[in-house]
């Protein structure tokens, strides 16, 4: 009987680390299991709220309403001095019975989203212009505002005849210091997703 009770306990020592391997396996498991159950493929999002094309006295500008969700990793990114890249993109098509849309217009626009620790500011830089804010969601609030984007000139569309529009807000990752953006591409939680605003209108 002692015999057999020190083979059992000299078996118990012998298999704790083929055990702790088991539970290790089990918890990773465990751990990936939303990811197939409901867990958002991406860390945040920039859906479109509104967006129109009207002419003004020489051309036709876009207006347009951004949401924009950076996520809880992002957010922190920034926070901590790096600064994010957006574009905006905006194309004009013609559509055509028996072929593909004709391409009418396109256009893009760039903003760059930093944070000074020294001002403890947010700033918003497009071009030669900046802005600043105090805090996060009222630079991305400005960030999600684009007025009177200047798409196409007046005399180049027909009066009477049917366009169509489409515009999305984006995070471009290619801009992102390089140790981030091998990141950007591979981790979920970098990436952002980008929704297109879609429609037609008639000048």
């Amino acid at each position: 009987m002692r015999r057999t009770m020190v083979s059992f306990m000299r078996c118990c020592n012998d298999s704790k680390p083929f055990l702790s391997l088991l539970l290790l396996a089990i918890a990773s498991l465990l751990w990936a299991l939303p990811a197939q159950f409901g867990q958002p493929a991406w860390a945040g999002q920039i859906e479109p709220k509104h967006a129109e094309i009207t002419a003004n006295d020489e051309s036709y500008a876009l207006s347009a309403e951004f949401a924009i969700d950076l996520g809880a990793r992002l957010e922190d990114a920034v926070t901590r001095g790096v600064p994010l890249f957006f574009k905006v993109e905006v194309v004009l098509e013609r559509p055509r019975k028996y072929w593909i849309a004709e391409h009418i217009a396109s256009r893009e626009l760039n903003y760059k989203l930093s944070y000074s620790s020294l001002t403890r500011k947010y700033r918003i830089s497009s071009g030669v212009l900046n802005q600043f804010f105090d805090t996060l969601p009222e630079a991305l609030r400005l960030l999600g505002q684009v007025g009177s984007l200047q798409v196409i000139d007046k005399g180049e569309l027909k009066a009477g005849e049917i366009y169509q529009a489409a515009v999305r807000l984006s995070l471009d990752r290619s801009q992102l210091p390089k140790p981030f953006q091998l990141d950007a591409f591979t981790d979920k939680t970098w990436q952002v997703e980008a929704k297109t605003l879609r429609w037609t209108f008639t000048p």
